[in-house]
């Protein structure tokens, strides 16, 4: 997420920085230790200004929400949100999303929202997608066989490539819709959803079932392409 340098950044930052997570690889296979005695751990890779973070935050009170936002000028907004509703089981880590193995262990989440990504629409940065297959490899080996990863767009060329890689990458996809909202609001919406929605754009969703596979050997030659 792009935004304009914010000149009192830090001070922002240190206001509410119980939120932030600062050396996230510390924590890695121990992140329920933040909050005893969740139901799960959910992460949410590319939150924003974080209402669709703080929400279902509030809306799940029994799980543990972890946010990663590469933007520190969007995070420490998402993360005043958090503060400023009193939520107790959020946190927030500022990275990109191509380390999450770094971060969390092999099988230790159990759901992973992407929402409205960067569709890199040219074909030569098909790697940077977050729904291109090397990304997906990461994403298995950290959430648990069996638990999901729920993807939102409003870019059908994305979806429509994303449920490609799904299928590619032998992966099970249920819940797939081309318009979400076609008969009232369902779920928590992001900011950008909101906007979209008010300007009748059709919102993409489905729901993929993690299971570990096999990446093809070429794919993980070049990382670097993946990162972005």
């Amino acid at each position: 997420m792009r935004m304009r340098r914010m000149r009192n950044l830090q001070p922002r930052m240190e206001k509410c920085g119980g939120y932030r997570i600062e050396e996230p690889e510390r924590r890695l296979g121990r992140w329920r230790d933040l909050m005893p005695g969740c139901t799960q751990l959910w992460v949410e890779v590319g939150c924003g200004k974080g209402k669709f973070t703080a929400e279902t935050a509030r809306a799940h009170p029994e799980v543990l929400l972890i946010a990663v936002e590469r933007c520190r000028e969007a995070m420490v907004v998402a993360m005043e949100k958090a503060q400023a509703m009193g939520l107790k089981n959020v946190f927030y880590i500022d990275m990109d999303v191509a380390k999450i193995e770094e971060v969390f262990d092999q099988a230790e989440i159990d759901r992973l929202f992407i929402n409205f990504p960067d569709p890199w629409p040219r074909k030569k940065n098909a790697k940077r997608r977050l729904t291109h297959r090397s990304f997906l490899d990461k994403y298995c080996r950290v959430v648990r066989a069996g638990g999901q990863i729920h993807f939102k767009t409003d870019n059908s060329p994305l979806f429509e490539y994303s449920l490609e890689e799904f299928a590619a990458c032998g992966l099970e996809v249920q819940a797939i819709t081309r318009d979400l909202h076609a008969h009232g609001v369902v779920g928590i919406m992001t900011g950008y959803e909101e906007k979209f929605h008010a300007l009748g754009t059709p919102i993409n969703r489905c729901e993929v079932v993690c299971k570990p596979f096999l990446l093809p050997p070429e794919e993980k030659k070049r990382p670097q392409e993946a990162e972005g």
